[in-house]
């Protein structure tokens, strides 16, 4: 397997409910993915809430999780996070962690197919 031994992959995506936006949660999401080895996305919603998708190995995916549910920035308050389409994975969609300037942005992701 090309995936550099890392087993099977999981893919999740992800909302984050609660005071998520100005707070630089986008910015602190991407650095603790990187730091987790995790690829995907993060951006803000219209509806000021932040969503993404997690890519990589199952350990670190869900300490993403638990991080996203408990932790987000330091001036952040979540009131929940939501995840779902958690699938298991042949190879990685993205190369990287990105945040995602624009709200509507998300509409134009591709398939993670």
């Amino acid at each position: 397997m090309a995936s550099g031994g890392e087993g099977l992959l999981l893919s999740v995506d992800f909302e984050v409910f609660g005071k998520v936006q100005g707070v630089f949660f986008r910015k602190h999401t991407q650095k603790e993915a990187k730091r987790l080895g995790l690829a995907g996305w993060v951006e803000n919603t219209e509806r000021g809430t932040v969503r993404g998708q997690l890519q990589g190995a199952e350990e670190p995916v869900r300490a993403m999780q638990t991080w996203l549910r408990r932790t987000g920035s330091p001036k952040a308050r979540i009131d929940r996070a939501a995840f779902s389409n958690q699938k298991r994975i042949q190879r990685r969609d993205y190369t990287d962690f990105q945040i995602i300037k624009s709200p509507a942005a998300g509409l134009a992701q591709p398939e993670s197919h």
